[in-house]
């Protein structure tokens, strides 16, 4: 589940549909197979089909630069890291299965967080913990993402997708005015 640049063009046209539809209230980003998003595809970088760098506009991963006026989960089984940890930070809420790993790869490969990442990351479990994740590379368990506020919930492996629509249902019963 690695982002190519038609992957990336394809979440944003999803997501810009999704904020112009008026009954569509919560949306759900999901990976295939057991895995969220192991993050840009390097094997296309630098080529015609590679996840595009520019300073304005779309970011590489596709809507992480995008602003929502509606909530979107995560449903994160298996690996959400590099890229794909920025796409769950995206996301407003984060539901995740009990094996999936969560990190910020890139620094392994000297690759920099360009998609909104280390925005957002120190947003959702302030900066110390952000610069610990972001500085050392290193894996967090679900146990670990849920006692640091970085995930809403923790659930049974094959769940999260479920409890995701769930969470969308209760979510889009509300008024949306607010």
């Amino acid at each position: 589940n690695a982002i190519d640049g038609s992957s990336a063009s394809s979440l944003v046209n999803v997501f810009e549909n999704f904020e112009s539809d008026t009954s569509s209230r919560v949306a759900i980003l999901c990976g295939a197979n057991g895995i969220f998003c192991s993050g840009a595809n390097l094997k296309e970088i630098g080529k015609e089909t590679g996840n595009k760098l520019q300073a304005r506009g779309n970011g590489p991963m596709g809507p992480t630069r995008m602003i929502l006026s509606k909530p979107v989960i995560a449903a994160i089984s298996g690996y959400a890291v590099a890229g794909g940890f920025e796409l769950a930070l995206f996301c407003d809420l984060r539901i995740v299965e009990k094996n999936a790993i969560m990190g910020i790869f890139n620094r392994r490969w000297g690759i920099p967080l360009i998609d909104g990442g280390t925005v957002r990351l120190p947003r959702i479990i302030g900066l110390g913990r952000a610069l610990d994740l972001v500085l050392t590379g290193r894996p967090v368990s679900a146990e670990e993402a849920y006692a640091i506020g970085l995930t809403t919930k923790v659930v049974d492996v094959g769940q999260a997708l479920p409890e995701a629509i769930k969470l969308a249902e209760q979510l889009a019963e509300f008024p949306q005015t607010c």
